[in-house]
């Protein structure tokens, strides 16, 4: 009964009784298919890579993650202070934000150096977006409101990303992108805190890039005492990094010193500004109650009202337009990192579950009133530096931020602004891309070169939103373009020797135009007349195949005799599209064609061709009408190196492959409007396609199977004997059809030391 209902479903769909066996999609599923159980336990632990790697902890590893985690915690406290600034917060929610993004993370990380916590991008899109809603909504919100409900928003949108394994999309960012984008934002932060620095305000330091340096060089007049602080500020940072640099360059024992002096510099530099600043503002406080630099002043002692974050569905209305630009920084910046240092030293991270621990931070990090965190580029080179060895290394940090948050909260009052300025810029300059790594993006791809200068100078002459979004969409349309317009090759062949054995040679199939591999002094010769080679070098998809399509027909109508003598028809009977030449050029025209070989094999190499759907198999036919009807007789197509099991499936779909009489293949093989009349029957004399059988080659791969001659089997099913399984037997099979089976190409297997054939 099953049997017949199976027979009966199959005359419907119009399934061929004989066709040769292909992959099923139920044998797929059966190989894909895992223990159920299993698969959720495995699910289930991975959101937890500690579990791990907890149970091999030693004092060894303790000793590394100590120094890199109080390390990284002294660069830590005046930059989350500092990036606060930025973000447009009271210096405070830097802390929040740090204490939750280095001791939550541990938890859920793939990667040992990474550190978590406020970051200048990430910081100045926070401020764009509280000043935006403010905007539209004046005073209806407070600005760490505005920043903790996008914390919690972005973060459980990066966290379901991560659950739900798509953290393959942050693949179509390309790094050039990333770093365009990367590279924009840094001149902009830049650019914003050179005023601080100066004291020079009455200005708006978040507008353009552009505009913010045009009204800082207009308001050098206006500088304040605060660049008294804030240019020696700066100019000891970098002083202190170069000396250190060269004194172990010079003295290679004191590197291990001048390394810890060196990252020290920022939590120095704050200190001896700080003292500077107390020393002289105590005494010349204002009798309304100003002092003569800025500073902080009141910074609140531990945590302030802890609790679930309060989510207001106004605000997320108003929110709307702005989360995907910061969910994308959230997610790029963090990814881009994290697999820099896992490449730097050796491991691979798991970029699902670097969304899950980015997404559970921030999520976590609401109840604590922070604002978005994410990983930074600075820190978690300097804790690569410092020897660290795991995750734990953050809980280490989270202390140094918590004894910061509960004790020296009162010294945090006399810090002056334009030292976190110069703490700022001192930063974030290094995220600026280097000429030689901008040079490199030239050499490797030009086109990824300009990607990378849109980004820039969009985001410097708009917004850090307006680059992301010109980097993604400029990277999409580049491949979105690489994968409709595909490389392809018509192919010769070359014979090679071996230096060590001239005897002893083989052919390769090289383009026969120059392509800027070969040497071109190199003379590929055509393939066999009568045998066309063609390489794809994509997939085969509905992008591209109507441009393939046109490229190997019109080779075939440039370099191929045409079969039919359209000299001989009269006008009135000749196709409308196809007028053929005039009478004066009959003869001229004539004696060309008859000088161009006759065509009866197509070889097409499908070695780098993963994939191919319904509607490049339906121009691959509409390939082979067009060609046979040129020709005006059966053309053999074969195929090389189709190690797919779905591309195989697919082209014997379409009828090749096989020996399939081309009189069995209908002209479409998906219609999208099924055509109800004759498919052949009214196409006029001149249009017809050949119909005549084609003869399967003779030629095929015979493998020894256990070493045993008279158990050899053939590699490629007899079915498909249009199926070949390199290039060269393809050819060989296309070149000389009609050998007999006496002559049929084998392969040699050695067993032992006997060697069959």
């Amino acid at each position: 009964m099953a049997s017949t209902i199976k027979h009966i479903a199959g005359k419907i769909v119009g399934r061929p009784e004989d066709e040769a066996p292909v992959i099923t999609t139920a044998n797929y599923i059966k190989t894909r298919a895992t223990d159920p159980k299993r698969a959720v336990i495995d699910y289930l632990t991975s959101l937890f890579p500690i579990l791990g790697w907890i149970t091999r902890y030693n004092t060894g590893w303790l000793t590394g993650d100590l120094i890199a985690g109080l390390t990284v915690g002294l660069v830590l406290v005046p930059q989350s202070m500092s990036y606060a600034q930025i973000a447009t917060l009271p210096p405070q929610y830097g802390l929040y934000s740090s204490f939750v993004g280095v001791l939550v993370y541990c938890f859920f990380a793939t990667s040992k150096d990474v550190s978590i916590g406020p970051v200048a991008v990430m910081s100045l899109t926070v401020a764009q977006i509280i000043a935006a809603v403010d905007s539209k909504h004046p005073n209806e919100w407070s600005g760490p409101q505005i920043a903790t409900t996008v914390a919690f928003i972005c973060g459980f949108i990066v966290l379901g990303i991560g659950l739900l394994r798509l953290g393959w999309i942050v693949e179509f960012i390309p790094l050039p992108a990333v770093s365009g984008f990367m590279t924009g934002s840094a001149i902009n932060i830049v650019a914003g805190q050179v005023p601080g620095l100066m004291g020079i305000t009455g200005f708006n330091t978040r507008a353009a890039t552009y505009e913010v340096i045009i009204n800082t060089l207009k308001g050098l007049p206006r500088t304040t005492l605060d660049a008294a602080w804030g240019l020696p500020g700066l100019a000891a940072l970098y002083i202190i990094r170069i000396a250190c640099n060269r004194i172990s360059d010079r003295y290679p024992r004191s590197r291990r010193a001048m390394f810890f002096v060196s990252v020290s510099r920022n939590a120095f530099i704050i200190i001896v500004l700080t003292i500077a600043a107390w020393l002289y503002c105590r005494d010349h406080k204002s009798k309304s109650g100003k002092y003569p630099i800025k500073i902080l002043q009141n910074v609140p002692r531990g945590f302030q009202d802890v609790g679930p974050p309060v989510i207001d569905t106004e605000l997320l209305k108003a929110l709307a337009p702005q989360l995907p630009v910061a969910t994308i920084i959230l997610l790029l910046e963090h990814i881009a990192i994290s697999k820099s240092f896992g490449r730097v030293n050796g491991y691979k991270i798991n970029p699902n579950q670097e969304l899950i621990a980015i997404g559970v931070t921030n999520t976590v990090g609401s109840v604590f009133h922070a604002y978005p965190a994410t990983g930074s580029f600075s820190r978690s080179a300097l804790k690569s530096k410092s020897g660290v060895r795991t995750p734990i290394a953050g809980i280490f940090t989270a202390v140094v931020v918590i004894v910061a948050l509960y004790g020296l909260t009162p010294a945090f009052y006399w810090i002056p602004s334009a030292g976190l300025s110069a703490v700022i810029i001192h930063a974030v300059a290094d995220l600026v891309a280097a000429p030689s790594q901008v040079y490199t993006f030239w050499r490797i791809s030009p086109i990824e070169f300009f990607i990378w200068t849109a980004a820039v100078l969009v985001t410097v002459f708009s917004t850090i939103e307006n680059g992301i979004y010109t980097s993604i969409c400029a990277s999409l349309a580049f491949l979105l373009l690489r994968i409709a317009h595909p490389r392809g090759s018509f192919l010769g062949k070359v014979k090679v020797s071996d230096p060590r054995d001239p005897e002893k040679s083989r052919e390769v199939f090289l383009p026969l135009r120059a392509d800027g591999v070969t040497n071109s002094d190199i003379k590929v010769e055509p393939p066999s007349p009568g045998v066309i080679i063609y390489r794809l070098e994509e997939s085969y998809l509905y992008p591209n195949c109507s441009i393939v399509n046109s490229a190997v027909v019109d080779y075939v109508k440039e370099h191929i005799r045409r079969g039919i003598d359209v000299g001989k028809i009269k006008l009135r009977d000749r196709p409308w599209n196809d007028p053929g030449p005039l009478h004066g050029d009959l003869a001229a025209s004539k004696a060309a064609n008859d000088a161009k070989p006759d065509l009866h094999a197509i070889v097409l190499d499908f070695s780098v061709v993963p994939h191919i759907d319904t509607t490049a198999v339906q121009a691959l036919i509409d390939t082979r009408n067009e060609v046979q009807r040129w020709v005006n007789h059966p053309v053999e197509f074969h195929f090389a190196s189709v190690l797919s099991p779905w591309s195989r499936r697919a082209l014997i779909a379409g009828g090749f492959g096989t020996s399939t009489p081309a009189s069995d293949i209908p002209p479409e093989i998906a219609p999208v409007v099924p055509y109800r009349g004759p498919l052949r029957g009214d196409r006029g004399k001149d249009n017809e396609i050949p119909t005549s059988d084609i003869e399967a080659p003779e030629i095929m791969e015979l493998p020894v199977s256990g070493g045993n001659p008279s158990n050899a089997a053939p590699l490629v099913p007899l079915d498909t004997p249009f199926f070949h399984l390199d290039l060269a037997s393809a050819v060989r099979a296309a070149g000389a059809p009609g050998i007999p089976l006496s002559r049929a190409e084998t392969t040699v297997k050695t067993v032992g030391d006997t060697s069959y054939i």
